[in-house]
């Protein structure tokens, strides 16, 4: 269930009321005149199951209440009420199967941003992929995946696509290019430290039968990345982070950054290049997947979910 918060103005509060009452996934209405002080106005709070909640979000916003007002909505872990019961029941489809457009692009607007903590945690997977790839260490490869932060531009991008709204998919690839432009050069000036004080040298390169995967794009690399795009896509519609973590270990973009990085300084061209295209490869089979798999939801919810009639219907006999 989800808890839903609106800030309405007093002209505007019946209309929440009747969205609330008239849809048969929404219960426990709660209604406070002039409660809210800023922006000035009545607050209506009330529950709605998962399934049933893009209709009514959609003719909320469509009352302006977030320039009037404000919308508010809160994950509820636990519900004791049989009403929520049955509304839950009543509304199609399995909660966690249940799309939320709206969280989903507060989401991933949130994952474009271009922070110092996205850029660190982009620099320290780097390195560590680096220091996996110079000792052939996969351990280090696997802690490198798991750390590095770079599905959620991917995502946004995804998003941005399906959506089509172009400053979210330019402020994804922008998300992109810099994050690892960053922890390539960071990485790479690390390990030019490294081979100038002769803890690093150019043969610790050559024959690396545990992680040379990273140098052989194939159409493995495609696959597997394809099936990590839909896994991760489902893992954020469905709030399953620790699905997501395995998103992460499936696919080599932070060790392809990572092998990139320290084959620059250690004259190995041939692996730059390699790494270069496992990093598109894997890039590009996660976009593919993720923008199929949200379009792929979107129509499935147009048809089978909750459908509820317009506001402005609701409201000509008032």
């Amino acid at each position: 269930m989800l808890h839903v918060r609106v800030i309405s103005p007093p002209a505007r509060t019946d209309e929440v009321l009747r969205i609330a009452e008239e849809c048969p996934g929404a219960v426990n209405t709660i209604k406070f005149l002039g409660a809210a002080q800023s922006p000035p106005g009545d607050v209506v709070e009330f529950d709605v199951a998962r399934e049933a909640a893009n209709p009514v979000l959609a003719q909320l916003r469509s009352l302006g209440l977030k320039d009037t007002g404000g919308i508010t909505v809160e994950q509820l872990d636990l519900s004791i009420s049989t009403a929520a019961e049955i509304a839950e029941d009543t509304a199609p489809g399995d909660p966690e199967d249940a799309v939320v457009w709206d969280e989903l692009a507060a989401r991933v607007a949130a994952d474009t941003r271009v922070s110092w903590s996205y850029l660190t945690f982009l620099a320290l997977a780097t390195q560590i992929a680096a220091i996996g790839v110079l000792l052939d260490q996969p351990i280090l490869i696997v802690g490198a995946m798991v750390l590095g932060p770079e599905f959620g531009p991917v995502a946004a991008l995804c998003f941005g696509v399906l959506k089509r709204d172009l400053p979210l998919s330019v402020t994804a690839i922008r998300a992109l290019v810099i994050g690892f432009a960053v922890a390539i050069a960071v990485t790479a000036a690390c390990a030019a430290v490294s081979r100038l004080l002769g803890w690093v040298t150019p043969d610790m390169l050559d024959g690396r039968p545990q992680t040379d995967f990273i140098i052989h794009p194939d159409r493995w690399s495609f696959i597997v990345a394809v099936l990590a795009g839909i896994a991760g896509i489902m893992s954020l519609t469905a709030g399953k982070s620790s699905a997501l973590v395995g998103v992460f270990i499936s696919v080599t973009t932070v060790p392809a950054a990572g092998n990139i990085a320290v084959a620059i300084p250690l004259a190995h061209w041939a692996e730059v290049s390699a790494s270069f295209k496992q990093l598109g490869v894997n890039l590009a089979g996660m976009i593919v997947a993720g923008v199929a798999t949200l379009i792929v939801q979107r129509i499935l919810w147009a048809r089978f979910g909750l459908r509820i009639r317009p506001a402005a219907r609701r409201t000509s006999g008032a």
